[in-house]
């Protein structure tokens, strides 16, 4: 990745937006463009310029955080900071990078950053793999890296840090996160129906309006992404 990752941080409390600027500075490829106290001067400004990355608190006057994140282009990333937990189911169904409580330390936040940066790197690494090869993958799993057709695999599903990659006769755990495993599926075989599972459109034995049922394992779907795998499944 060449270009640096271009950032707003947005907070109504300007202790906490000094913060995060200061652990920010100290990490490279990152570029703070604005610091803003509120979800309308953090439009203007991701309107007014190419933004990668979002650091959003929840709790804000007017716009809260997860509206603001519902709101805007899905190819920018937010990593949510906040002081409440209450909200972390939400915004993981966001498809948020992170959630990072406060008070925040270098040490949390740069997580964060390198969950972006693991992301980002590998869908770009991987995409062009794909179109030449559209059958298998190779995950690193108890020191090996083990080849995995795209047809064994039932669903994927997030466990903490890592994944688990179901196949017919057995489950792979493999340290990698679910947004980077969906950007190497192929998309016309694969769809994500919830934050925690991504699942084979061939493996499916039967779907109701609330979950789908494969291989005798029933999986929900969360609302955010309700409406589009239904549709899709209707018209299958």
């Amino acid at each position: 990745m060449t270009k640096n990752v271009s950032c707003v941080i947005v907070d109504d409390e300007a202790m906490a937006r000094e913060i995060i600027a200061m652990h920010l500075s100290k990490i490279k490829k990152i570029d703070v463009v604005a610091q803003c106290c509120n979800a309308v001067e953090a439009f203007n400004t991701i309107t007014n310029n190419d933004i990668d990355l979002v650091f959003l608190d929840i709790n804000m006057p007017e716009i809260s955080g997860i509206a603001f994140a519902k709101s805007i282009n899905k190819n920018i990333k937010v990593i949510f900071t906040t002081a409440y937990r209450d909200y972390a189911v939400e915004g993981f169904e966001l498809q948020a990078v992170d959630y990072v409580l406060k008070p925040i330390s270098f040490e949390r936040l740069l997580k964060a950053v390198n969950r972006y940066f693991e992301v980002f790197t590998k869908v770009e690494k991987t995409s062009s793999h794909i179109t030449e090869s559209n059958d298998f993958i190779f995950v690193r799993s108890n020191r090996r890296m083990l080849k995995v057709n795209f047809e064994s695999i039932l669903y994927v599903e997030s466990y903490s840090d890592y994944i688990k990659i179901h196949l017919e006769e057995e489950i792979i755990v493999t340290r990698e996160t679910i947004s980077a495993m969906e950007a190497k599926l192929p998309k016309q075989n694969f769809i994500r129906i919830h934050r925690s599972y991504i699942i084979a459109l061939s493996k499916i034995q039967s779907f109701t309006s609330e979950h789908v049922t494969l291989n005798r394992r029933t999986l929900p779907f969360s609302r955010s992404y309700k409406k589009e795998v239904l549709k899709l499944l209707e018209n299958y």
